[in-house]
């Protein structure tokens, strides 16, 4: 036992049984539990902590992120408390902008693609969530300090202040973050990527409006500089350090003020918060054993040049989530969890490697390279001065069809629709799950080959997205109000998409036949015949 006096704890009870345990209590632990609990499963979270962490860490999400906040009903109210922001600027010392990347309103998930939050209202907001669901259990104050797998099962000893006992689940979900305990259990080794540098980051609170930049990175050799908007209320400003030895002296506020000194003053808002952080670059070998699964910082750590560790995170919780699912209801085999790793490393590993890659250009400290950076990227805007788009990788490998359809592995498109009764995005109208998206004229072929009737009964949503609503019993045939369907059939020079529980698609079908096999392929996995493209296992 981990500092516990052996005589301080009370007896061993008989253990708790539920289907999954939650071990971390972040956000990543609360969109994991909130959908497995949505979808009908037990889950015990269990949290060392004895509240909400309550302190800002990540600064923004993107629009797949809030596609996930809107599944589970908190986009709206957090929509008054975040700042959506349409560029990030690169500049050097001098004040030269060197990169501008630009961030759409409307984004590929229906949302503003970049928004700038302060993590507390986050997780106020999805501690709710996960409260009001009968299937979650949280449980603060409790220390996971064993880990042992069964035949079917893994048992978790927990330590509380004066108690101790055992928990089991069928499976265990380690969000415990970059000291994770589930890791280090699991004996699981981490890369590191060798990017490893210290940061002093302050947080600020406004008293009154003021000017400053809300997303910044500021390449001066003399003095690496982050300012990031925290949402309409909040700051971030963040300084290089020489050593996180360094931080004791330059922690003390009158230093700060006067670094800030430019932008803000003690009059405009108060300093809340002071702290160092090293920025890593970790990706855990192994993200799966047995029924245990990492996922968020327990898997992988990031720098924050791009804002991905959160959303990458999110997207873990989401893979996890419905294939979890379909595993706890009996549908799918055990084995399609390891399409959980090989479906998301790849994409993990390009965002860290892409930010990693900015965050060196960023740190130069020569001044002679950092001169060089200057001239490279001045000349690379002065051939095209437009923003640069963010774009990140598709899936490759894991759960998709096996036909090489386009479009298979992308993140999907979501747009506007009426039903008739109601006009907003698609998941809000037709709900979650598999969705089969097919134009009105190869619904036809799913009614003559009585594949409606087989969708419907495993839980598939078959969306027509046409010119106008109408009724129909097995499909929902909705206005696609601004377009956006038709074009992206159009792009991928399809007749219907589908499109999995986590937002990607899972793959694509031209032409009545092809649309009756994709249709076809897709009950076949939802019911356990299920083959894992690029990672060697099958059902």
């Amino acid at each position: 036992m981990t500092g516990t006096d052996v005589t301080a704890v009370d007896p061993i009870p008989k253990p708790t049984a539920v289907d999954v345990i939650v071990v971390g209590y972040g956000p990543v632990g609360m969109v994991a539990a909130a959908l497995l609990g949505r979808a009908g499963h037990r889950v015990l979270v269990l949290e060392r902590y004895a509240g909400l962490y309550n302190l800002p860490r990540a600064a923004s999400f993107d629009d797949e992120t809030m596609r996930t906040l809107a599944r589970l009903g908190v986009a709206e109210e957090l929509l008054p408390k975040v700042r959506v922001q349409s560029t990030y600027e690169w500049r050097n010392g001098k004040g030269d902008l060197l990169i501008e990347q630009s961030f759409a309103e409307n984004g590929r998930s229906g949302w503003a693609e970049w928004n700038m939050m302060y993590q507390p209202d986050l997780e106020e907001a999805l501690d709710s969530v996960c409260r009001s669901m009968p299937e979650v259990e949280v449980r603060h104050s409790q220390t996971v300090v064993g880990l042992e797998q069964t035949e079917g099962r893994v048992r978790v000893t927990v330590e509380g202040s004066k108690t101790r006992e055992k928990v089991e689940a069928r499976y265990v979900l380690g969000c415990d973050g970059g000291n994770s305990f589930v890791r280090s259990a699991l004996g699981v080794e981490l890369h590191d990527y060798g990017f490893s540098e210290p940061w002093m980051v302050c947080d600020f609170r406004f008293r009154r409006p003021a000017e400053v930049p809300c997303a910044l990175q500021l390449g001066d050799p003399l003095s690496p500089t982050s300012i990031i908007s925290l949402g309409p209320a909040h700051h971030r400003f963040s300084f290089m350090l020489d050593s996180v030895d360094d931080f004791e002296t330059e922690r003390d506020p009158q230093r700060i003020w006067k670094r800030v000194a430019s932008h803000l003053t003690p009059d405009d808002a108060d300093l809340i918060r002071v702290a160092t952080y090293t920025f890593r670059s970790l990706v855990a070998e192994e993200w799966r054993r047995g029924r245990v699964l990492l996922a968020g910082d327990a898997a992988h750590q990031m720098p924050p040049f791009l804002g991905q560790g959160m959303c990458s995170g999110f997207r873990d919780a989401q893979n996890i989530a419905f294939k979890l699912d379909l595993v706890l209801r009996g549908r799918a085999p055990d084995n399609i969890l390891d399409t959980y790793q090989s479906e998301r490393e790849p994409h993990v590993r390009a965002v860290t490697e892409k930010g990693i890659a900015l965050g060196h250009l960023q740190t130069l400290r020569d001044p002679e390279q950092a001169a060089e950076r200057d001239r490279t990227l001045l000349a690379r805007r002065a051939e095209s001065a437009a923003p640069e788009p963010t774009r990140f990788p598709d899936l490759l490998n894991g759960l998709f069809t096996r036909g090489m359809g386009a479009g298979r592995g992308q993140l999907s498109v979501q747009g506007v629709v009426d039903d008739g009764t109601r006009r907003d995005r698609l998941d809000q109208v037709v709900g979650g799950g598999f969705h089969l998206l097919v134009d009105e004229e190869h619904l036809a072929a799913l009614e003559n080959g009585r594949l409606l009737d087989e969708l419907a009964r495993v839980g598939v949503r078959v969306v027509v997205p046409g010119e106008r609503a109408a009724m129909h019993a097995q499909a929902a045939v909705v206005q696609d109000t601004d377009g956006i369907y038709r074009a992206w059939l159009a792009e991928l020079d399809c007749s219907a998409v589908v499109v999995r529980p986590d937002f990607y698609v899972y793959g694509t079908a031209s032409g009545s036949d092809a649309v009756t096999a994709l249709a076809a392929e897709l009950l076949d996995a939802i019911r356990g015949n299920i083959t894992a493209q690029g990672t060697g296992t099958s059902a």
